[in-house]
């Protein structure tokens, strides 16, 4: 006899009272979902069952930048993807926009929303996110759809949900799926852009400075508390450059997006 937490019945109970509205119109708990491929904004090519076959189960999260509820639900996304080794582990994670936003719109949503965590890879419109979405037929966001192995259609997250926590992307997980919280070891290919940099003094008590290891263009650099409130953001088109920011001592988190990627660095104020 399976046993399953307080926290999962109530999901599913909610979810049975919901169903009447689903979000996710062609397709049923259960069924096998069609393959695709798309591209993150990054340039990085996924292929739903090529994901699978390797025996991860995915997770979908579909949005759009102006939703409300996805705005405050995509750093938790964010956190699940981060905690669960970014991918590199038995846990796959993607964002698919609903086909309203290009690249450069949902880099902008991922840095504002995403969080202090590594973000998940996201698609945007040159990515083909609109035919993934109209595929699935979205008409609720965000919609968290969990795909199993086997490329079956398990379990859904949905907006009535409210106040997503981790639990309850952990608590969906089917009873035999087990994942063990992992690093991120982001494999590094040499043939793929990316970048580093370095920011000292770290503790500091004033000013701080940022050296790029390469040229990379245009860099946008924010700053979140531990609270994650953004307390700090400006653009920088050189490849060292000095924070003068005005916060009060704590840890804060130095965020730096580029046509390269993201990265993030801890800062300590004294």
């Amino acid at each position: 006899m399976k046993i399953i937490s307080k926290k999962k019945f109530l999901l599913l109970t909610f979810f049975v009272g919901y169903n009447v509205i689903s979000q996710v119109a062609n397709y049923n708990l259960g069924d096998v979902v069609d393959d695709f491929t798309v591209t993150d904004i990054k340039g990085n090519e996924w292929n739903l069952y090529d994901i699978t076959s390797q025996g991860k189960f995915v997770y979908l999260d579909f949005f759009f930048a102006d939703c409300v509820p996805c705005q405050l639900t995509q750093a938790t996304f964010n956190e699940v993807y981060d905690k669960y080794g970014c991918n590199s582990g038995a846990l796959f994670l993607i964002s698919i926009n609903r086909g309203t936003e290009t690249n450069a719109e949902v880099v902008a949503y991922e840095n504002e929303f995403g969080g202090t965590f590594n973000h998940s890879p996201a698609v945007g419109i040159e990515g083909g996110c609109e035919a993934v979405d109209l595929n699935f037929g979205i008409n609720g966001y965000p919609s968290y759809l969990l795909i199993s192995p086997e490329n079956v259609y398990l379990f859904r997250i949905e907006e009535f949900i409210g106040d997503i926590t981790v639990e309850a992307f952990e608590d969906s997980f089917p009873s035999d799926f087990n994942p063990e919280p992992m690093p991120c070891n982001l494999a590094i290919d040499e043939n793929v852009n990316t970048f580093d940099f370095k920011i000292y003094p770290n503790p500091t008590s004033g000013n701080v400075s940022i050296n790029l290891d390469r040229n990379v263009g245009e860099v946008s650099v924010r700053m979140y508390n531990v609270l994650g409130q953004e307390i700090y953001s400006q653009a920088f088109t050189q490849n060292s450059f000095v924070l003068t920011p005005n916060f009060s001592r704590g840890t804060y988190f130095v965020v730096i997006q580029s046509s390269y990627g993201l990265l993030t660095k801890k800062l300590i104020v004294e």
